[in-house]
């Protein structure tokens, strides 16, 4: 059984690939925005901030002089924020543009994606996808190794995303090689992604009975299976991420303000349950970070 803190570090991912301000208008689109709403997400509780950075139009977008205007906004405007990149961007970017950022900015944290799978849009109801259908989110063995070597030379912790047990088992295989990922290994599971796996109480405990014992773990899910993740993460000694890109509401039903009104509904909840909601230089030595900040 994985690790249990009495710390919670709580990331906040601020928009995504998807999400748009036709859904949500609190999802940030320009620099600006991005910097004012990761400010809110501090204030709020939030230790670390997942960013997709977005063009003029709205689309999510790799290029690096936009990334770093978005960097510097939320550097100027949260400086104790956590930055962990996205190396995900979007369907249409190559294994170099999804890579350059990390070794462009040598973020403290990045999402390494662990396997291929089918990442579309459902209407759960109905059962209709109703978004890439025809999407297939491709990490084979190839690039997962290319991706974290290079995160290693960068000085960026890999956050390994498991969508699914194959994801899982995709990292522990490798980490059987000698220095492909420094120790203690830590996992993002996301929970409820059209082509990966729902939450339910034996998913999440299949998914804690096989991290290694010294690994840290957080969790998120997609639209209300955010706070069902959140809320057994919290009462399970594990950490939390929320933000706009996974769900655009509250439990209530209501559109969230912003990734902010999450984060402080995950902070309510656990210190509600005795946990100690914790950043900056706390949350770097819970997630096991050496790399202090961002290369702007």
């Amino acid at each position: 059984m994985v690790q249990r803190s009495d710390n919670l570090v709580i990331s906040a991912a601020l928009a995504g690939a998807v999400t748009r301000k036709d859904q949500n208008e609190a999802t940030p689109y320009s620099p600006e925005e991005f910097g004012d709403e990761a400010k809110r997400c501090y204030d709020a509780g939030a230790a670390i901030v997942h960013i997709h950075a977005r063009d003029e139009s709205g689309l999510p977008t790799p290029e690096i002089d936009r990334i770093r205007e978005t960097l510097e906004n939320i550097k100027e405007k949260a400086p104790d924020i956590i930055i962990n990149l996205s190396t995900a961007i979007s369907i249409n970017a190559t294994d170099r543009e999804r890579i350059k950022p990390v070794r462009t900015f040598k973020p403290p944290l990045a999402s390494l994606n662990t396997n291929s799978m089918n990442f579309s849009v459902a209407n759960w109801k109905t059962g209709e996808i109703v978004m890439a259908a025809g999407n297939v989110f491709t990490n084979n063995f190839k690039t997962i190794q290319k991706f974290a070597r290079h995160m290693q030379k960068a000085g960026t912790k890999p956050e390994m995303e498991i969508y699914d047990m194959g994801g899982l088992y995709n990292m522990l295989l490798l980490n059987k090689q000698e220095g492909m990922f420094e120790q203690p290994l830590h996992f993002q599971c996301v929970f409820g992604v059209c082509g990966g796996i729902p939450f339910t109480p034996t998913n999440f405990a299949h998914f804690l009975n096989d991290m290694p014992e010294n690994a840290t773990w957080s969790v998120c899910g997609v639209a209300n299976q955010q706070f069902q993740a959140a809320l057994c993460a919290i009462g399970w000694g594990g950490h939390v991420r929320v933000g706009l890109e996974d769900n655009i509401r509250m439990p209530d039903g209501e559109l969230a303000k912003g990734s902010w009104e999450q984060v402080k509904w995950a902070k309510m909840v656990a210190e509600a349950s005795g946990r100690k909601v914790v950043q900056g230089a706390e949350a770097r030595k819970e997630f096991n970070i050496i790399n202090d900040s961002v290369t702007l």
